[in-house]
């Protein structure tokens, strides 16, 4: 069973996250929180392994939780929530280490496909927030391209393989398929890759590689 936390501050909203992501079987939500200072706490306390975490929260809201979380529990898989088309803080919790950003009108399908893909180490973003990521990145300053370059440059050439497939979003069936990989083998190539850049999940390596100025098609 995949054990998860819910952080929001509005009680329907967490009652009817709770009926959905039970309902898929494979998932338990063992705590709620109604703030981000609960959320820290409840994470600890009941062990959890995805934590779905409301933007905006009293007390600490859900960018200065994540932050707290990374801390305190570093293996915790966190997905972001979002009633905002537009959510301003979408690079931030990504570039925090965020494994995945939901919006609250998405289907029941995706908030549990979001929570599993966190579960497994992977990334999820909705369909809308990968456009508006896409449309917020802008061209890297040429010191941060630099640094991001020299990063990558630390890669052999098939990690470099993969997590240029990375930054296309495809998952590691995908990246199997396109490079002649068993799926295993390529979670051990996603593991190191990760732990060479000194990224948290997929989304900040794709992000690297865009601050490399590196196509991802490239």
């Amino acid at each position: 069973m995949i054990r998860v936390l819910v952080a929001d501050d509005e009680p329907l909203i967490t009652a009817g996250i709770r009926t959905v992501l039970e309902s898929a079987g494979d998932i338990e939500v063992v705590a709620e929180a109604g703030d981000g200072r609960a959320a820290v706490d409840a994470a600890i306390r009941h062990r959890a392994d995805v934590a779905l975490l409301d933007i905006k929260m009293p007390v600490l809201d859900g960018l200065a939780a994540l932050e707290e979380l990374r801390r305190q529990v570093p293996g915790l898989r966190t997905v972001m929530l979002s009633s905002y088309g537009a959510e301003p803080h979408v690079l931030s919790a990504l570039q925090g280490g965020a494994a995945g950003f939901v919006l609250k009108n998405c289907t029941p399908d995706e908030l549990i496909r979001a929570v599993r893909a966190a579960h497994a180490g992977d990334a999820y973003l909705s369909p809308a927030v990968t456009r508006l990521v896409l449309g917020m990145v802008t061209p890297a300053e040429a010191g941060r391209r630099r640094e991001a370059a020299t990063r990558l440059r630390t890669l052999a050439p098939r990690e470099a393989d993969v997590v240029h497939l990375i930054a296309e979003g495809l998952s590691n069936a995908d990246i199997g398929r396109r490079l002649g990989m068993s799926e295993p083998t390529v979670k051990t190539y996603v593991s190191r890759v990760l732990t060479k850049l000194d990224c948290a999940n997929r989304v900040q390596a794709a992000l690297l590689v865009r601050d490399a100025g590196i196509s991802p098609s490239a």
